[in-house]
């Protein structure tokens, strides 16, 4: 029974650890990028924008001068990323919730205890590995301190 208990315990283990590269939080950042391409600028940007895509122009406002009617539920683009890093971007753009578990910003990268999502979109992402770390690089752009 022992024997049974460890070896259940050690692929548990395993599981944890091969997911934890994806989208694990350690303290207040994912260290590691999402994807094994390099985020881009242009396409985070659009992501950004995009109003049916990343969908953060409801909510936030940004370096945007084409797009009307941004929001201002939610700090300004460029003042948020002012103090924080890539892993530190990375970490609330996946998970929000973690931080603050009454944000009305959605987590990004997660596909479990959600609410309110139609059984459709059930164990799907809002964006795929790659955008968020195109979405990454573009709020990194925007700190002049990079």
């Amino acid at each position: 029974m022992r024997m049974r208990f460890a070896l259940a315990t050690c692929l548990l283990g395993f599981l944890t650890l091969s997911f934890a590269n994806a989208q694990t939080i350690v303290g207040d950042s994912i260290a590691e990028s999402l994807s094994s391409t390099a985020g881009d600028i242009t396409r985070g940007r659009a992501i950004v924008a995009s109003r049916q895509t990343g969908l953060c122009l409801l909510c936030h406002s940004g370096p945007f001068p084409e797009e009307r009617f941004q929001g201002n539920l939610a700090p300004e683009l460029s003042i948020s990323v002012a103090r924080l890093t890539a892993p530190q971007l990375r970490a609330r753009i996946v998970d929000a919730s973690h931080f603050n578990p009454s944000t009305i910003m959605p987590a990004y990268y997660k596909t479990g205890h959600l609410n309110r999502v139609a059984s459709k979109f059930a164990g799907q992402t809002i964006l795929n590995n790659q955008e968020i770390e195109d979405v990454v690089a573009f709020l990194v752009s925007l700190n002049p301190q990079n």
